[in-house]
């Protein structure tokens, strides 16, 4: 199975677009999202995926009654609150903004989940603390960074792909 994974949407429209027409190319079967939508009228745009989506709110996301609302009118996005634990292709997943640092790293620490998923640095990176594979998929807004990006998990070979939008 192939997981694509972004966070750090940040109202930036065009690359929401670009991230959705990236892992609609790339055939993703599910795309994790660790929050940071900001306003609901991203939601729309996420719709766009051919996959279906879970996400997670982060520290900047603004109405999270509207953003959940938003999140209903579509069948295949499932918006979980500050939290979800996933399982897909065989693996257990923790899907969670990352600013609640204490939080992070102790779900990394007690390696209940084969996957983290987190956000919140924009910075991109995979790491395997502990046996359990750590992604932060960086920013899809570019805003901080400058370097859009997203990430692709594959579960069979445990292989995360950086790519750069």
């Amino acid at each position: 199975m192939r997981i694509g994974i972004l966070s750090d949407t940040h109202d930036n429209l065009q690359m929401v677009d670009a991230a959705v027409g990236q892992l609609n190319r790339e055939r993703v079967d599910l795309v994790l999202h660790a929050g940071d939508y900001v306003s609901p009228f991203v939601v729309p745009r996420l719709a766009n995926l051919q996959s279906p989506l879970i996400g997670v709110l982060g520290n900047n996301d603004g109405d999270h009654h509207l953003l959940s609302a938003r999140f209903a009118e579509y069948g295949h996005l499932s918006l979980r609150g500050r939290f979800a634990a996933v399982t897909a292709g065989g693996m257990t997943i923790g899907l969670l903004h990352g600013d609640d640092r204490e939080l992070l790293q102790a779900l990394i620490g007690r390696k209940a989940f084969d996957v983290v998923v987190h956000g919140h640095t924009h910075q991109a990176g995979v790491r395997t603390p502990c046996g359990a594979v750590v992604v932060n998929p960086g920013e899809a807004c570019g805003y901080l960074t400058g370097r859009p990006t997203v990430a692709i998990l594959d579960t069979v070979t445990r292989d995360v792909e950086l790519l750069t939008l």
